[in-house]
């Protein structure tokens, strides 16, 4: 696929959102080519790679600022420790817990952030948690320490299973070199008004886009671009087409 690059703005909503943020060639159409590129070039992503729902919600705090390899580690140390559940994070002592997650960036603010919300945890059923309608558990989740935005939202799409699209650092590049601009709530407003609210494409679609900005836009392959410049590797599912 080829998108243009944007040229004028119009003074009225497309999409839910101000037009001014849309170059004026950009299509509702365009976000579902980009899902079908990405689905061609690199197949399902089937994220979020945890075995429960709490481990998600520790995934999303450590994640915050630091490379998905260095999470892993962490998770792993927590795991190893037996501890990777609310009371075995409440129990264990700060300096103890500092150390499994030392890899991740601003280890010590996570340890205390990651007591506190299994902390919460235990006072509040996850399973009622997750009942809640989501802009409700969206502000519950907000309330807590060191949940921002697209925390709260990767705790509500990948461990609540409730429809709300991630906006990530890649999402708001790749979108920027489109000639989209916003801010995130901008952003989320234009992807889930255009896409229909399903929880497995909002998953998928978030990952692809991880995916692509990490082997693309992390090693600088504007050139290369599958999306604005049509260049595609000839790949299926990430796999060479003879």
């Amino acid at each position: 696929m080829k998108l243009e690059a944007h040229t004028s703005h119009k003074k009225k909503k497309r999409f839910g959102v101000e037009s001014s943020l849309l170059p004026s060639k950009f299509k509702e159409s365009d976000l579902k080519k980009i899902y079908r590129t990405l689905l061609e070039e690199f197949g399902p992503q089937k994220w979020w790679p945890a075995e429960t729902r709490f481990e998600v919600i520790v995934g999303a705090l450590l994640t915050q600022q630091t490379k998905w390899n260095n999470v892993e580690k962490a998770i792993c140390n927590l795991k190893r420790a037996e501890v990777l559940e609310p009371h075995g994070l409440v129990k264990i002592d700060m300096s103890s817990l500092e150390e499994m997650i030392r890899c991740c960036r601003f280890y010590r603010q996570k340890a205390s952030r990651l007591k506190n919300i299994a902390q919460f945890l235990i006072e509040r059923d996850i399973d009622e948690l997750f009942k809640l309608p989501v802009d409700q558990l969206r502000t519950t989740l907000l309330a807590l320490n060191g949940v921002g935005n697209e925390t709260a939202d990767s705790i509500i799409l990948y461990a609540a299973d409730k429809p709300k699209f991630v906006i990530d650092a890649y999402t708001t590049r790749i979108m920027g070199c489109m000639g989209v601009e916003g801010n995130y709530e901008e952003l989320q407003r234009l992807f889930e008004n255009t896409l229909s609210k399903d929880v497995n494409t909002f998953k998928e679609y978030h990952a692809l886009i991880v995916e692509y900005a990490k082997s693309y836009c992390g090693k600088k392959l504007c050139k290369e671009c599958i999306l604005i410049n049509g260049h595609r590797k000839g790949t299926i599912h990430g796999q060479k087409q003879i």
